[in-house]
């Protein structure tokens, strides 16, 4: 993609690294789908190091303005699902 991730400057390396896994996810599940266990493990990875939700409404809109790709209705999906199931968003 030819976008910036919004990420702190407070994140370690690894986090930073979960957090765009966690991006690349949802980029996922509107590209060509991703497993609900899958992007749920992305998302609890994300939840550790953004607990505030906040903080997470902000890097989602952020996300959501540079890629056109909105999170919640992924994560949402996600919880909503059964195990072994595929999110595909259109």
């Amino acid at each position: 993609m030819e976008y910036a991730y919004p990420i702190s400057p407070d994140w370690s390396t690894e986090e930073i690294i979960a957090v765009v896994k966690f991006f690349e996810g949802i980029e996922q599940a509107y590209e060509k789908g991703i497993k609900r266990e899958e992007m749920l493990e992305k998302y609890r990875r994300f939840k550790q190091i953004v607990p505030s939700k906040a903080e997470e409404k902000t890097l989602f809109r952020e996300f959501e303005v540079v890629s056109g790709y909105a999170s919640y209705p992924v994560v949402k999906q996600a919880r909503e699902l059964k195990d072994g199931d595929w999110i595909h968003m259109n």
